[in-house]
């Protein structure tokens, strides 16, 4: 099989870590393949050290695997996960959302943002939707993740140990009708899972393998750990009643020990079972399955039977799983009642299970995001860099078409140049005869401004009422008095010549007794293009009797001063 075909799960217990690997055949079904586990010292004396421990224990068991850098599935024993379940009305996903955020805030005895937290919608095929509700604080998960990552592994999914025995049962005891208890002893814990096919109830008691340890070690008066050998040395539970005690003292009286601390559990087992009929509503169990560390000591099962009155096995979770050519059959049949949680585990990978919790810690969380994120990454990357270079194709496309066009404008330019430089030559000749043209031309216009300036005043003096009897040319330098000029008249500056001062052409005359005319005259005269007139620099002598005309003069300022000679 594929290398990249191979799950690995992980079961951390408070005693015992076992690290499992599976592979899945051509249809699809889980094949063990590899199975490691190693014990941890039950002494609580020494719990501080209990995560360094199953860090070490678990770095060992990868390197003699060869699986340093695979992804893993892992469980957490209850004891440390609150677990809380939960009836709600039937509702859609978004308002299950919402109710559920609610819930957990109201149900988790921790602030919200201080732990993890999951759910699971349970369809009990009634109005009502039952919620598996699971939390942790996020500190602790933090540790521990740190000590799995540790291992040299990568977390992929976080699941609760009873959730994945849940999942491993469904998927080998599918066709069991009735409830079914599951006795997960553990060695701090006792788990109980009640299953029907519809519905799924756990409960934590604290009552496991290291009570027995503890009643041992303080009725023989000797350390944890001395007392722990002896009890899987000469531990059994006792049948009590009329059979024989063995003949060995101290063999009886941990045989009684621990009769007495399962009877403590029973009976905290049948309290589990009322609250389970009357509070959640369920049926009796029809049969019992044992599994955990614990329930290897001898004559467990027929405690459990006599008790309860109810069939009791051991559970097998390699009822649907075949066990690889490398492995002891026998060796792992002896140990079956024990890969419940890993067997669960490997599930998440093969399949859609009935429960799929995952209590990932935010470091994990992010660091699956940028793996799917990551093919969409490298695809804009490499977009990116199909753009660079296609841009760089481009203008060294355009750089070389540029090149050949700059070329072939050169080539054509250079005519062009030889002919611009003729035109030059030419127009410079003709700036030369137009130099020489200018004084000719300007004396031709001088000879004729008078004329035309007189003709035009001609035109504009009405027909009767009014006559011209002289007029005068005067210049007028920054605004000084007018000065009479006896020098020739022209028609203005041309360029390049030095601009004539101001002059004004005083027009003087007689009228007769209508003063009108002359404003009249003087509005005529306003609208030529030679001269500028204004009525308000018009001087008119007033009409009286005693004469028969009178005098008026008009200043006709230039719009073409003549230049000087």
């Amino acid at each position: 099989m594929a290398a990249s075909n191979r799950i690995l799960s992980m079961d951390l217990g408070t005693q015992t870590v076992g690290i499992a690997e599976f592979q899945t055949d051509k249809n699809g079904g889980l094949v063990l393949t590899n199975y490691r586990s190693a014990g941890l010292l039950a002494d609580p004396s020494v719990d501080m050290t209990r995560l360094a421990q199953a860090k070490m224990a678990a770095n060992e068991m990868v390197e003699a695997m060869g699986c340093k850098g695979l992804d893993v599935n892992y469980s957490v024993s209850a004891q440390a996960v609150f677990t809380r379940f939960v009836k709600l009305p039937s509702l859609g996903e978004e308002q299950a959302d919402q109710i559920v955020a609610f819930e957990a805030q109201q149900n988790v005895p921790f602030p919200i943002d201080e732990v993890v937290w999951d759910y699971q919608l349970m369809d009990s095929g009634s109005t009502e939707v039952e919620v598996v509700l699971v939390a942790i604080k996020s500190d602790l998960l933090d540790e521990i993740n740190g000590a799995v990552e540790g291992s040299g592994l990568k977390t992929s999914v976080v699941d609760v140990s009873p959730m994945a025995i849940y999942n491993a049962y469904r998927y080998n005891y599918s066709d069991q009708p009735g409830c079914s208890l599951i006795i997960d002893v553990g060695a701090r814990t006792t788990n109980l899972i009640f299953i029907e096919p519809k519905k799924v109830f756990s409960r934590t008691i604290p009552i496991g393998g290291t009570k027995l340890t503890e009643a041992i070690a303080k009725d023989f008066n000797e350390p944890f750990g001395a007392a722990e050998e002896r009890k899987k040395r000469d531990g059994f539970v006792s049948l009590g009643g009329a059979y024989a005690d063995p003949e060995d003292p101290d063999v009886a009286r941990v045989s009684k020990m621990i009769r007495n601390a399962m009877t403590r559990l029973h009976a905290e087992i049948a309290r589990s079972i009322s609250f389970y009929r009357s509070q959640q509503h369920g049926v009796m169990p029809v049969r019992v399955l044992l599994c955990g560390g614990s329930v290897t000591l001898p004559y467990m099962r027929e405690f459990f039977h006599e008790k309860l009155q109810l069939p009791v096995e051991f559970f097998n979770p390699l009822r649907n799983v075949a066990v690889g050519p490398n492995l002891d059959v026998e060796q792992i049949g002896r140990q079956a009642h024990a890969l419940g949680e890993v067997v669960g585990l490997a599930l998440r990978n093969v399949s859609s299970c009935p429960m799929e919790l995952n209590l990932r810690p935010a470091s994990v969380v992010r660091r699956q995001r940028l793996v799917q994120q990551r093919p969409f990454i490298v695809f804009a990357g490499i977009c990116l860099l199909l753009t660079l270079v296609l841009g760089w194709l481009y203008y060294e496309r355009a750089a070389m078409v540029t090149k050949d066009v700059v070329a072939d404008v050169e080539r054509r330019v250079g005519p062009l140049k030889e002919m611009q430089n003729r035109i030059n030559s030419v127009r410079a000749d003709m700036k030369k005869q137009e130099a020489v043209a200018v004084p000719l031309l300007k004396a031709v216009s001088d000879r004729n401004y008078w004329a035309t300036v007189i003709d035009d005043i001609n035109s504009r003096l009405p027909a009767e009422g009014i006559w011209v009897v002289s007029f005068g040319l005067q210049e007028h330098n920054n605004g000084d008095s007018p000065v009479a000029s006896a020098r020739p008249v022209g028609n203005g500056a041309r360029p390049g010549q030095q601009a004539a001062a101001q002059q004004t052409l005083m027009l003087n005359g007689l009228y007769l007794k209508n003063q009108q005319i002359v404003e009249e005259f003087v509005g005529q005269l306003a609208e030529s293009p030679y001269y500028d007139a204004k009525k308000e620099d018009r001087k008119v002598s007033l009409p009286n009797d005693t004469e028969l005309a009178f005098e008026y003069s008009i200043p006709l300022t230039l719009k073409n001063p003549i230049s000087p000679k």
